[in-house]
């Protein structure tokens, strides 16, 4: 299992990462988005991946900038496959996303974030979620308690561009408000902070768009899921994870009741 270390060293990688997005954010005034975004991808990744096999060089990697296009999975991973080797009992892998929501920071929005997790045999033991523009990490080193549900309309997180079906159908089964907000880890932490009740994905994502939020999700005592409600794995040869559920632990059941109908 993770160790302290592994807890500390995710939340310290995030919390760097996340800063130098703030400074070269603030240095790339004046230049287009994709300038922007694309410079903050590349030196977040490379700060990440340096620091991970400085710290951890047994380990396996897989960061989003690290996949070239059209190798899948395999062409971001390095090392070893754990302290053991690939052959050992424990597989690690450090599945990271150095700009979780690219174009809201490019935008010169809030809702981006920094993942940082470790997998150990397919499950999130340890991870970080920074969230730079708030200046706050948000770990399993020290997990964030879960505040009281807020006296208000349910508020169901969405992605600002593509709300799945799903959601919507969800929505009006339990009379929810559909909140759009950017970066999947900017929305799960709005679920650990009591700033949403409920997280639904259904278009499909990548093992780094999800393995650090759940992982602090999971700590902080959040329900996390795929949407039929069985368990979510990772470091599969395809990165690709059709759906995601993470809620309020008290709205879970009613929730997969509510997906198990037809849109």
């Amino acid at each position: 299992m993770a160790t302290a270390d592994d807890h500390e060293l995710a939340a310290r990688i995030a919390e760097r990462a996340g800063a130098l997005l703030l400074e070269v954010r603030a240095g790339a005034a004046g230049s287009d988005d994709r300038t922007v975004g694309t410079e903050g991808d590349r030196r977040a990744h490379e700060l990440i991946t340096t620091a991970l096999r400085e710290a951890r060089p047994l380990d396996a990697l897989l960061s989003e900038e690290g996949v070239p296009s059209g190798e899948g999975a395999a062409g971001g991973r390095s090392g070893e496959g754990g302290p053991h080797g690939a052959a050992g009992p424990t597989r690690r892998v450090w599945i990271v996303d150095p700009l979780d929501g690219t174009r809201e920071f490019s935008e010169g929005r809030a809702d981006f974030a920094v993942h940082v997790a470790l997998v150990e045999n397919g499950i999130p033991t340890a991870g970080a979620v920074a969230l730079p523009a708030e200046h706050l990490v948000l770990a399993t080193a020290d997990p964030p308690a879960l505040p009281p549900r807020r006296r208000r309309r349910l508020r169901l997180l969405v992605s600002r561009t593509r709300p799945p079906v799903e959601a919507s159908a969800v929505a009006g089964r339990l009379d929810a408000e559909l909140f759009p907000m950017g970066s999947a880890g900017a929305k799960a932490m709005a679920v650990v902070r009591g700033e949403g009740d409920i997280y639904i994905h259904a278009g499909g994502q990548y093992e780094w768009d999800s393995a650090a939020p759940v992982a602090v999700a999971v700590a902080a005592g959040v329900h996390a899921t795929r949407l039929d409600g069985s368990v979510l794995t990772y470091d599969h040869p395809d990165p690709w994870l059709p759906d995601l559920l993470i809620c309020r632990p008290e709205l879970a059941a009613e929730v997969l009741v509510a997906l198990r109908h037809d849109p």
